[in-house]
């Protein structure tokens, strides 16, 4: 979706993040699922005219990386290469994400900063070399607190996320001094209530931070695949701070002062449940160590779920993103599982609940609606939209309606992170509008002929159809692609249309569509279902 021309030059722009993937393997729905939660957000505060930046990425090093290029006779960076242009680049193409930028922590842009960084804090004090035993999930890229791990029936240890038995480290590694940092991030909670989102979230972190922090070691020792300790080349960059650098790295801090002053810090991070604490704590207390603004929104979805058990590669549960968009398409993918699922909770994906939700919601009660306005113009007025010209009480509620579903729609999705419950607004007005037309039975209407009949026919077709084109813009930027359709469908003009626009409160006006546009019923915005098993 093309920024607007209400760009405020200049201005702070709304920057969102995902979290940079792990490229040890091809994307599978967990991610897909942040990915377009992301897309959808700043696609809307585009829409809303806003100047925006989305970011997404890779994260390419650490010992997990090294020993899956091992284990496929390859190097490290050779593996990433292929991962991030065969498979992850391609996948967020294919689900129409509009990410502005795409950070490799390989690149050069990234490394040198982050040697610039860590050697800053180093400078300042911040950090001190010492040892550390104890247990590491490398599956994780984390050490273990004794108390997090889960235990196995013959007595092993296991990481609670990746059911895998830990290894005991020990090692000479620089920690940064983040048990200094305790008291200042209680009090940035306390002062900043939504900066951890769900408020569970925020509790456990909260309760994390009170039960008091641990000094971070910030390198390793034991292998080579990161970026070196600038002062001590034996030793790289934990992986872990390695990344979460890329939120400056990428937006040009110490390279270009301009772009990092009008973008950074972001104002929403958007992360899995699992590495909450790693941008909820470490990465505040990194930015208060060096004087800089610290995020406006840490958002931890949930899990998605297939067989009670976390969807990851690991657990063999990763289903690929184009298993299903080759079944139901891409929009109706992006549609899905925001609208199936709270954003912040757990959900299971079903094959059986998607199939439902898209026949009863966008085939029958959007899809439907649409080809059923086309027709009726088509047939009562050639294919010319008529003018709205009887209006009445039953066009006053759709009205009313519309800048309901607006508002309700733009507080949830735009500010909130209620993906679900923005969708929901926007079709309780789809409903809305096909129960207008049930109600108005303008099949009947056109039987009368008269100049009184003929206009109150034309006032139905008129209403349905502008509410249809009020519908495409507030679901473009969840389905883009069945937008432009449906706009092109309306005769709208060329612009899709700003979302300031929209009827709501007393700002917007209703009646964009021109009178006389060509209506044409174009192919069916969500076709039927073939059964899978017959493929």
């Amino acid at each position: 979706m093309a920024a607007t021309g209400s760009e405020k030059q200049g201005a702070k722009a709304f920057y969102v993040t995902t979290p940079i993937y792990y490229v040890n393997d091809a994307p599978h729905l967990g991610h897909a699922y942040t990915t377009v939660a992301g897309d959808v957000l700043t696609r809307w505060h585009r829409q809303r005219g806003e100047k925006v930046w989305y970011l997404t990425g890779t994260d390419e090093h650490g010992q997990k990386i090294m020993r899956t290029a091992e284990a496929n006779n390859v190097t490290p960076q050779a593996w990433c290469d292929k991962l991030v242009e065969e498979a992850w680049k391609p996948l967020w193409e294919h689900l129409n994400i509009a990410n502005d930028d795409f950070i490799r922590t390989t690149q050069k842009r990234h490394t040198d900063r982050v040697q610039e960084f860590v050697q800053d804090l180093y400078d300042k004090d911040e950090i001190y070399k010492g040892g550390y035993e104890g247990p590491y999930c490398v599956g994780c890229e984390e050490y273990k607190l004794p108390g997090d791990l889960i235990e196995a029936e013959d007595g092993t240890k296991l990481c609670p996320i990746h059911k895998k038995p830990v290894e005991i480290l020990k090692e000479e590694n620089y920690f940064f001094k983040l048990s200094e940092y305790g008291p200042k991030l209680l009090e940035f909670y306390e002062a900043n209530p939504g900066f951890i989102q769900p408020e569970s979230a925020r509790n456990e972190v909260v309760n994390f931070v009170k039960q008091g922090l641990q000094d971070l070691s910030i390198s390793r020792s034991t292998f080579d695949w990161g970026i070196p300790i600038p002062w001590d080349e034996k030793h790289v960059i934990y992986v872990w701070v390695d990344a979460l650098l890329n939120y400056a790295t990428a937006v040009g801090y110490n390279e270009n002062p301009a772009k990092f002053e009008e973008t950074f810090p972001a104002n929403v991070h958007l992360v899995g449940k699992d590495i909450l604490r790693f941008h909820a704590v470490i990465w505040p207390a990194m930015l208060m160590a060096q004087g800089l603004p610290v995020p406006g929104k840490v958002a931890a979805n949930g899990w998605l779920m297939v067989g009670g058990e976390k969807m990851s590669k690991s657990n063999l549960t990763g289903i690929k993103p184009q298993d299903l968009t080759s079944h139901f398409g891409v929009d109706a993918y992006r549609w899905y599982f925001l609208r199936a699922i709270a954003f912040g909770s757990d959900g299971s994906f079903s094959w059986e609940d998607f199939t439902a939700r898209y026949t009863s919601e966008l085939a029958n009660d959007y899809g439907n609606l649409a080809s059923r306005v086309a027709a009726m113009v088509g047939k009562y007025f050639g294919g010319e939209l008529p003018a709205s010209t009887a209006d009445g009480d039953a066009e006053k509620a759709v009205h009313e309606g519309l800048a309901k579903a607006v508002a309700t729609a733009d507080a949830k999705i735009g500010e909130e992170l209620d993906f679900q419950g923005g969708i929901l607004a926007i079709f309780d007005f789809v409903k809305q509008v096909n129960g207008y037309i049930t109600e108005q039975e303008p099949w009947k209407v056109a039987k009368d002929d008269s100049p009184e009949g003929r206009a109150r026919l034309a006032t139905i077709l008129y209403t349905a159809a502008e509410s249809l084109r009020a519908v495409a813009v507030l679901l473009n930027p969840i389905m883009p692609e069945t937008s432009q359709a449906l706009w092109e469908s309306l005769g709208a003009e060329a612009s899709l249309g700003a979302l300031a626009a929209q009827p709501v409160q007393s700002s917007g006006t209703w009646g964009q569509l021109p009178a006389g546009a060509t209506v044409t019923k174009g192919a069916v915005l969500f076709p039927r279902l073939e059964d899978p098993k017959k493929d």
